[in-house]
């Protein structure tokens, strides 16, 4: 029991910013890559993203994040992917993995279900809007100093994307933001609330 606790208190520690920018570098480069790919097969990966209200298609909600819409969309998506993805990783391995995976889950329902039969979902905004709402909500369910200051930057900067939840471009799925922000919101909330703890009697 011990040992498993162990474990998972390591997974919790905080990321080295050496070791979190060197997995965001790689990460961001397989994106680069796989647009390259992409682009070499003429788009032929992009099937792969969302199709909405398709029951076979569920299974690419962890396979649309990778997949980019052309050399512009994943220039749009680069440095916020990097940047935030880069401060989630910061605070721990164990609590990034699981932040990205429910964020990567809700946004990709959001978008399989409230978007038109048969449209097709691809990019790792949903990813970016899930990080961004997640280290907001971080700072409020802990009440780290810390990361509340890490909060306001990351708000000061990046707060004005939020409005992409809502429907405003033809083309851009305000769905799959709308799902990665709640992703994000439902992720700090399961990971950093604070227990009440019942005292022994």
């Amino acid at each position: 029991m011990s040992s498993s606790r162990s474990l998972v208190v390591r997974a919790n520690a905080p990321v080295a910013p050496r070791t979190a920018g060197l997995v965001m570098g790689v990460w961001t480069a397989l994106l680069w890559v796989i647009e390259l790919v992409d682009h070499l097969l003429r788009g032929t990966l992009d099937a792969l993203g969302i199709r909405s209200w398709s029951l076979d298609s569920l299974g690419s909600v962890f396979v649309a994040p990778f997949l980019h819409g052309g050399w512009a969309h994943l220039l749009a998506n680069t440095v916020p992917f990097a940047v935030l993805g880069f401060l989630v990783l910061l605070g721990g391995t164990l609590r990034a993995v699981s932040a990205t995976v429910i964020v990567a889950v809700v946004s990709g329902l959001f978008a399989w279900l409230l978007n038109p039969p048969n449209t097709l979902t691809i990019g790792a905004s949903g990813l970016i809007f899930g990080w961004l709402s997640y280290l907001l909500a971080r700072a409020v369910f802990s009440r780290n100093g810390t990361q509340i200051v890490l909060a306001i930057v990351v708000f000061a900067v990046y707060g004005g994307v939020l409005w992409g939840v809502f429907p405003s471009q033809a083309g851009v799925s305000w769905q799959a933001h709308l799902g990665g922000a709640v992703g994000g919101v439902l992720a700090a909330w399961l990971l950093h609330r604070r227990r009440t703890v019942n005292p022994a009697r």
